[in-house]
């Protein structure tokens, strides 16, 4: 019986699980193949699945049912934290009424296709007013939840679990006191060359790499897919059916090859889970930051390296031919590793990359306090691209809305990036000291071992184990940004 107990709650919350993978098959369509036209009624399905899901989570059936396994002493470990776990989510989700997250989830879609019209005019004044109405629901999401000390807080936990803005104000004090150090002593002593990788790389040959590295990276094609978007990302339906996209821009070599390895990094994690948790929580990922560990792991780590590019070369010249018979591997090399100051998150380089990720932090932290409003963020943006990086904004669509993160009310999402970042040069030391010779299989294209690894340590354990928790296991201590000054340092001076 009580086995039977804890199966039928499994169930319970595998249905609920459906409802929520399949508003996420709907996002993915809207975001790659939904005509224009298909918007209004799209926002109006995913509202009404997000509603039903809520409803269900929420209900007094699941709660009281949930409430009974907590008590119960016949569960083994996994069961009790799965069942704890459920029990957290269901007591915060509670906190939302079903209003709300109706609410919610209409004005999601109605600001993304807002964003998207607003990028393609290069116009902020077209989603100005649906980012007003998502800001406001964002506050009120806040006050819903309830926090200590500043309203940012209940949003953070969202994405990060444990994290709050006392933890950040220590990681962004360091950036700005180890990192913007680093990065004017290397910029004092770089040789700057042109980078060779800003030419015309044809689309269907770069397609066709891209797809060769997620799969080279261990990346199942039998459960996962690749498409264009106009952002990047990453949706996962089932633990064996994860889907990437990517983007191609004419000149911009570089950025499609580093968003695919970035979202591959995240599929290889989601592909990592255990079907058999399908709907837990130990068949979901533990937070972002450690999400986004893997992906910079991948990217920078691995995709930056000298070993990777230098075995990559060969198969570069079979895809391109002629197109890059002027390009050494050290042409490549330098081309995704130029350290400079750059207006595009998504473009820059490993180390400005947190001076971006600096900037919304105190952006979102701001409007969640209430110390801007949305008519400032104009000027506030361009503002802290020339105090942090030195540049000023040409365009909306080169500033404020390059990102689709606050279209999609994820205020609270930015600071996991360099959480991640860190993370990661913290696990590539540790993986290299467990893997002997890890270096020769990347520089062989061969990954088995690695992704096995970060299966083992990582990937299997959902949210079994908390951030913290898997850095320390993994690497015998908390997060350090240390690690990735380190790394920093030996590869650029």
């Amino acid at each position: 019986m009580s086995s039977e107990k804890y199966h039928q709650w499994t169930k319970q919350l595998q249905k609920i699980a459906d409802l929520r993978y399949t508003q996420a098959l709907l996002e993915w369509d809207q975001e790659t193949y939904m005509p224009e036209k298909g918007a209004e009624f799209r926002g109006q399905q995913i509202a009404t699945l997000a509603s039903i899901a809520h409803e269900l989570f929420t209900s007094e059936e699941l709660y009281l049912k949930t409430h009974e396994l907590l008590q119960a002493d016949y569960l083994i470990s996994a069961e009790k934290k799965n069942v704890a776990l459920i029990h957290q989510d269901i007591s915060k989700e509670k906190k939302l009424p079903g209003t709300f997250v109706e609410k919610l989830s209409r004005a999601t879609s109605t600001s993304f296709h807002a964003w998207h019209k607003a990028k393609n005019s290069n116009d902020f004044s077209i989603f100005r007013e649906d980012l007003e109405k998502m800001v406001a629901i964002k506050r009120e999401q806040a006050e819903l939840i309830g926090y200590e000390r500043h309203p940012y807080n209940a949003l953070l936990d969202e994405y990060e679990p444990g994290t709050d803005v006392a933890f950040l104000e220590n990681i962004f004090s360091d950036i700005k006191t180890k990192l913007k150090p680093l990065l004017d002593e290397i910029l004092s002593k770089r040789v700057v060359k042109p980078n060779l990788l800003h030419g015309a790389f044809s689309k269907e040959k770069s397609l066709e790499l891209s797809v060769f590295i997620l799969q080279k990276m261990g990346y199942d094609m039998n459960a996962g897919r690749q498409d264009e978007a106009a952002h990047p990302f990453c949706t996962t339906i089932s633990p064996l059916d994860v889907r990437t996209t990517t983007r191609y821009t004419p000149g911009l070599f570089a950025d499609m090859l580093l968003s695919t390895i970035h979202e591959g990094g995240h599929a290889l994690y989601e592909q990592g889970l255990l079907p058999e948790n399908y709907g837990l929580p130990a068949g979901s990922a533990t937070s972002l930051g450690i999400h986004e560990s893997q992906s910079r792991f991948w990217e920078n780590n691995i995709g930056r390296s000298k070993p990777f590019w230098t075995a990559l070369y060969p198969t570069l010249q079979q895809i391109f031919g002629q197109e890059i018979a002027h390009l050494q591997v050290d042409d490549f090399y330098y081309g995704v590793n130029e350290i400079t100051p750059s207006l595009i998150r998504t473009q820059a380089d490993e180390l400005t990359y947190h001076f971006h990720i600096l900037i919304r932090y105190e952006i979102e932290k701001a409007l969640m306090g209430k110390e801007i409003e949305v008519k400032d963020l104009p000027s506030v943006w361009n503002e802290q691209y020339e105090k942090y990086l030195g540049i000023k904004v040409p365009s909306d669509d080169k500033g404020l809305l390059q990102d689709v993160h606050w279209a999609h009310g994820g205020f609270g999402y930015f600071p996991t990036y360099s959480l991640g970042s860190f993370y990661a040069a913290q696990f590539f030391q540790t993986a290299t000291k467990s893997l002997e010779n890890l270096s020769s299989d990347i520089g062989r294209l061969e990954f088995g071992r690695l992704k096995a690894w970060l299966n083992e340590n990582i990937h299997q354990y959902g949210r079994l184990k908390s951030a913290d928790e898997i850095c320390k296991d993994v690497t015998g201590e908390s997060l350090n940004i240390d690690y990735f000054i380190a790394y920093i340092r030996g590869k650029h001076l």
